[in-house]
């Protein structure tokens, strides 16, 4: 039953692994040609030596038939030898041609068989011969078809050698015999190299889903490299490689192509207010948002934080650069649902040309945050493009940085001291200390310019550190009723250690530290909220004064007034610009003014310049004020004669009946 079982597989089609039964009808179409060459070949020489022996339908007719037939085939391999075999039409295109392969073994061997008994003892030892032959070669060419091969085999060997057998011819039998057993070592042959070439098809077939496996695997792991996961957009390591690539193809070709970057304008109060898990949600609208305006040649990535990138692959003029900028813009403007609340935000892009604004990838990338810098200071939520005006400040930022870097800080830095004065003891209180840096090379640099580079390169550090102990070292020889303002950056603050550096310099000087009150901007708070939280409780249980400055210029001053540790409010100059006249001014500063002396508060007022200004927010009930009136900045070595002469005038005034 086993053998039984073994000779039915060995005779079947392997229905259950089409991937085989093609691999073996595509190694079988590279031997067709050799195997109908083979048998019109032989039949004709046989054919031609009995053409005086056997009758013209055994000698002639069935030979041309035979042939033609072989010709047909051949003919039909040439026309079909391209097609692409499914795994469905395997099983049945096999089982036709072992049915094929059947019907010419019984077709030749019975052309043979009908032949033999013609002509001289040669003649029969050549269709003999031909029969072993022609056996021997199909069945070497029908090698990777075992149940064809097998079949062809023992149509052959079992009705030739009977046949000779029954000839009783003692040489006949021999041949019989010897091609019995020849047979019979094909046989083996062919079932040992079916099994090898099944072994072969089967190990090609591991190492093709090993190498899927992989390939899967690594275009996963290029996309978990290339795709931003939160976002869904090519991130920054995606953006540079694609920015590079069309950079190399524009030198090559002289075409053009545009870059921009997009930062979110208030995304740091999202985070702040609602946690980041929101403002993730809110990243993720934003990408699905630049996602619908992608188009062929658009091409947005997540850089980083709330930056973005856009690449347009193609040359658009300024007009078409603003007009897609400012539909980008409204895309990103429009309102974003928060945990149940409606954020606003808006998006203000910078952009670059290619090779207009630089002509390598650092220098185009350079450029488009140039741009982008300039909109974040004075026109947000707009789309802006580099210009030569940008290229003069980028230049002169160089300037300026490298000249920072090498500066010998302790002699260049000073001070200059602007008084806060008490609007009804006319008396100064305290006086706000202005850093200020004159370079050899620059000259007198602007506080804006130069704090804010070194804000960018960390150096503000260094230059904290230097004029605080300028400025307390001023401060110990003032009256012991002043204090002393110092402003400090979002980095002074950045961390505890930081903080804690600040407080240790002014316990070393021996000023009070209840008369050092630091101010911060709001914006500065904003960058960090539980680090500045951290920062500045430190500060004030150190003995320190806090102070929040320019208020009214950020964007939700009010939710941080009562989170952190304030003492003193500064209302920032823009709303006393026009105070005496515009009554929304007013307003506000009277509103800002009851809201800190709700909360305990101090409340100075910037920026007066007229006596109707001062009498203005005089009656509005500040008392705090600061400005050009009363005095403008001056230098460390004027304080003591101003000091002089503002206490003189002040105790003139009061001595007035």
């Amino acid at each position: 039953m086993v053998r039984l079982a073994r000779l039915r597989e060995a005779l079947s089609v392997a229905e259950d692994d089409p991937d085989l039964v093609r691999s073996q009808l595509q190694a079988f179409s590279r031997q067709i040609p050799l195997i109908y060459f083979m048998l019109i070949v032989n039949t004709t020489a046989v054919a031609i030596t009995h053409l005086g022996s056997a009758p013209a339908w055994l000698s002639i007719y069935i030979p041309v038939v035979l042939c033609a037939l072989c010709v047909v085939r051949s003919a039909r391999w040439w026309t079909v030898r391209h097609r692409v075999i499914t795994d469905d039409q395997a099983a049945p295109e096999l089982r036709k041609l072992i049915w094929l392969v059947g019907l010419f073994g019984v077709a030749f061997s019975s052309w043979s068989l009908l032949l033999f008994p013609y002509g001289t003892a040669f003649e029969q030892s050549q269709v003999a011969f031909y029969m072993a032959t022609t056996m021997v070669g199909c069945v070497f060419c029908l090698m990777h078809l075992r149940a064809a091969s097998l079949l062809l085999l023992s149509i052959v060997v079992l009705s030739f050698s009977g046949f000779l057998i029954f000839t009783h011819s003692p040489v006949f039998i021999a041949m019989a015999v010897d091609m019995t057993l020849v047979g019979f070592a094909l046989a083996v042959i062919i079932l040992l190299y079916y099994r090898t070439f099944a072994g072969v098809v089967h190990a090609r077939r591991e190492l093709q889903i090993s190498q899927q496996k992989t390939q899967r695997l690594s275009d996963d792991n290029f996309r978990l490299a290339s795709i931003d996961s939160l976002t869904d957009l090519p991130n920054r390591r995606s953006f540079f490689a694609s920015l590079r690539a069309m950079s190399e193809l524009a030198l090559s070709t002289g075409d053009g192509f545009n870059v921009g970057l997009i930062d979110l304008d208030g995304f740091k109060q999202v985070n702040d207010i609602y946690g980041h898990a929101c403002g993730d949600l809110v990243l993720q609208e934003v990408g699905l948002r630049l996602l619908e305006l992608a188009e062929p040649g658009l091409f947005f990535a997540r850089l980083g934080g709330d930056e973005f990138g856009i690449l347009v692959q193609y040359k658009l003029s300024n007009e078409k650069l603003v007009e897609l900028g400012a539909r980008i813009c409204e895309a990103l403007s429009r309102p974003y649902r928060v945990a149940g609340n409606v954020a606003e935000l808006s998006g203000t892009i910078g952009w670059a040309a290619f090779p207009e604004a630089g002509t390598t990838v650092a220098q185009v990338f350079e450029r488009a945050d140039a741009a982008l810098y300039v909109g974040k200071e004075g026109r947000r939520g707009t789309p802006v493009i580099f210009s030569t005006e940008h290229e003069t400040r980028i230049r002169r930022s160089s300037l300026v940085t490298q000249e920072l870097r090498h500066a010998d800080l302790e002699s260049e830095l000073f001070l200059e001291f602007q008084p806060i004065y008490d609007l009804f003891t006319h008396r100064p209180t305290g006086l706000e200390a202005l850093g200020r840096w004159h370079n050899a090379r620059l000259g007198a640099v602007k506080p804006e310019e130069f704090i804010r580079i070194a804000e960018r390169t960390e150096l503000i550090l260094r230059i904290t550190e230097i004029l605080l102990h300028k400025a307390l070292d001023e401060v110990s020889r003032w009256p012991c009723e002043l204090y002393l303002s110092f402003n400090l950056s979002a980095i002074d603050i950045s961390t505890s250690a930081r903080a804690r550096r600040l407080i240790d310099i002014v316990t070393q000087s021996g000023v009070p530290p209840h008369r050092v009150s630091f101010e911060i901007t709001e914006t500065a708070v904003t960058r960090d909220f539980e680090q500045a939280h951290s920062a500045l409780t430190m500060i004030k249980q150190a003995g320190c004064r806090v102070s929040l400055d320019d208020f009214g210029t950020g964007y939700s001053s009010l939710s941080y007034v009562h989170r952190l540790p304030f003492d003193t409010i500064k209302i920032d100059r823009s709303f006393v610009t026009d105070i005496d006249s515009n009554s929304a001014s007013k307003k506000i500063v009277k509103s800002v003014l009851d809201l800190c002396r709700n909360l305990g508060l101090e409340c100075v007022v910037e920026g007066l310049e007229t006596a109707t200004q001062a009498e203005v927010v005089k009656t509005l009930g500040a008392r705090a004020v600061q400005g050009y009136l009363f005095s403008r900045p001056m230098r460390a070595s004027a304080v003591a004669a101003y000091l002089q002469t503002a206490l003189a005038q002040a105790d003139a005034v009061e001595a007035q009946p």
